[in-house]
């Protein structure tokens, strides 16, 4: 349902990724881990054909994230970094709205946008202007939009960030919920959310994969047997071999 192939791509002279290659099948929930500047977001754009490869491929429920840009995000839900919405939409206009754009209409319409505001719970603050709303209601008006269509792919960029204890037990409950009908990728920095809801832990730094496992067999690589002790322990390691090796340019990026 994922399908990452030597993914590559530079900024100016920084290689942000560099050969990330993976896939996800359903049922799965994959967390993407790294520090920052690892290069989490920017595959996640390229999964989700917001920004393009400099080489390799993406492909979302088997459509190539580029040449099939329309079908492959017609399978996908993206909560993108930031949460990017329109300030003067409320919460429900901007479910509305995305289902619109995918062609809902009547009462499909609005059944859809209902159930994902009440997965989001977003109450109340459903009515309110977006702009108005705390960062945690305007990272769950945006977690409703994305999950409205009911997509087999849900790719999600730190989807409990700026919610409370409560407010993250909720997100939680519901990729759980989720999981067993879809495939799900989620970047995140809270390790604990990795060991209470991901299947599988993927590690990444210097634009790398340095190591693809579960979150049992990344804790057992640590010596105090912890996931923020495996965390320590491969980034440093993989930080000073990026520092050691000159860049490599546009020319000998292979193809």
């Amino acid at each position: 349902m994922i399908d990452a192939h030597d993914l590559v791509k530079h900024f100016g002279p920084t290689r942000a990724v560099d050969g990330i290659s993976f896939s996800a099948q359903k049922g799965e929930v994959v967390a993407l881990l790294g520090p920052n500047g690892a290069g989490k977001s920017t595959t996640m754009r390229m999964l989700t054909g917001c920004l393009e490869p400099d080489s390799g491929s993406a492909a979302i429920a088997g459509h190539d994230a580029v040449r099939a840009r329309h079908a492959a995000q017609s399978a996908l839900g993206y909560l993108p970094e930031g949460a990017p919405a329109y300030p003067a939409m409320t919460p429900r206009a901007f479910a509305r709205f995305h289902l619109r754009v995918r062609g809902f209409t009547g009462k499909a319409l609005h059944e859809a946008a209902e159930l994902a505001l009440e997965r989001a719970r977003m109450g109340e603050a459903a009515n309110r202007p977006i702009g108005m709303l705390s960062k945690g209601f305007k990272r769950r008006a945006a977690l409703a939009a994305a999950i409205a269509h009911d997509p087999a792919v849900l790719i999600l960029d730190e989807p409990t960030d700026g919610l409370d204890p409560n407010q993250k037990d909720g997100v939680r409950a519901l990729i759980r919920m989720m999981a067993p009908e879809k495939t799900i990728l989620i970047s995140t920095h809270l390790l604990d959310e990795v060991e209470a809801i991901c299947t599988r832990a993927i590690l990444i730094t210097g634009g790398r994969i340095v190591s693809d496992t579960t979150p049992a067999g990344l804790i057992s690589t640590a010596p105090d047997q912890s996931l923020a002790g495996a965390f320590r322990q491969l980034t440093r390691h993989s930080a000073e071999q990026t520092t050691a090796r000159p860049a490599r340019s546009r020319k000998e990026t292979p193809a």
